[in-house]
């Protein structure tokens, strides 16, 4: 136990340093190629921070444990939402660009909706319930590539980043990129990993685990990333790292997992996971949508929803 706490520590440090070396790096790489920071942070921020999601929902899928691989998922889209970008609005009020508003959140809700869809098995005719099947998986991959779509219009339509002096030259952007996506991966590992041992040996089960301590731990990289995004002003890379994961963690991070290993036979996630992650969603593009920003007040409702939402989790 002792050990695994040591452990637990020094992920969050390795953490922190790798999210701060990235969100200097990510600002960098745009500011050298001249391409928005939204952009650098819907494609290699938001994948990076995505990646122990992706890493674990693999490993999950390929051992039969679906309640991991959704409740990580679906845990760290409602935690992207409420709990990160809450505590980034309530460092500074977070600006949303008009295409975030008008394209990016409306791909998120529309894969949220989709999601919920395949889960409740609307539409599927003679779907065995509380199942998804490699078809639904290829269904998400394939609504996928309507995000992929737009990010390649976007990168031929580019819009170039202010003239500012990047902090790195090209390689070393390059060089801490990498550096720091090793870190977020290695330290979120290490959290998971020691915090999935303790609350075992607590008798923590399997939907609560992955709903809080898994959720919380692979969206570790995009809370990190997006308070030290805010704390510097890089409020593109704060909220870009949030909607980009999003929308990956449900296109890839599930869809592919799915689509490979055969599906879900049955899971145990409830409907007011389905619902919270939603109303979040919608509430997100509700409150970008007013005066194209996030404020702190609005940043402490959502914080209000993570604590109502989190208590029903751990008392049900």
């Amino acid at each position: 136990m002792i050990i695994n706490i040591l452990i637990l520590i020094i992920g969050f440090i390795v953490l922190i340093k790798g999210a701060d070396w990235f969100v200097d790096a990510a600002s960098s790489l745009a500011e050298n190629f001249h391409l928005s920071k939204m952009l650098i942070a819907l494609t290699i921020v938001a994948f990076g921070t995505s990646a122990p999601e992706l890493a674990v929902s693999i490993k999950s899928a390929f051992s039969g444990s679906g309640d991991i691989v959704l409740g990580n998922v679906i845990g760290s889209n409602i935690l992207n939402i409420l709990l990160i970008l809450g505590v980034a609005s309530c460092v500074h009020s977070l600006n949303v660009k008009n295409a975030t508003v008008k394209k990016e959140l409306p791909i998120t809700i529309m894969l949220s909706i989709l999601l919920t869809i395949l889960m409740s098995d609307v539409i599927i005719s003679g779907a065995k319930l509380n199942s998804l099947t490699r078809g639904d998986g290829i269904s998400i991959l394939l609504f996928f590539m309507v995000f992929i779509y737009y990010l390649l219009s976007v990168m031929r339509n580019k819009v170039e980043s202010e003239n500012e002096k990047p902090k790195y030259g090209i390689v070393k952007s390059f060089l801490y990129t990498i550096i720091g996506i090793a870190c977020l991966v290695l330290g979120s590992n290490a959290v998971v990993d020691s915090a999935s041992i303790i609350a075992k040996t607590l008798g923590v089960s399997e939907r609560m685990i992955s709903l809080t301590i898994i959720a919380l731990g692979t969206s570790l990289p995009e809370l990190v990333t997006s308070v030290i995004a805010t704390s510097k002003g890089e409020y593109d890379i704060a909220i870009g790292n949030v909607v980009g994961s999003n929308i990956f963690n449900i296109g890839i991070v599930l869809g592919l997992p799915i689509a490979l290993f055969g599906g879900i036979p049955s899971f145990s996630i409830n409907t007011i996971d389905l619902v919270t992650m939603l109303v979040a969603a919608i509430l997100l593009f509700v409150f970008s949508y007013n005066d194209r920003k996030i404020t702190r007040k609005e940043g402490i409702i959502f914080l209000l929803i993570f604590v109502v939402y989190y208590s029903f989790v751990i008392i049900g």
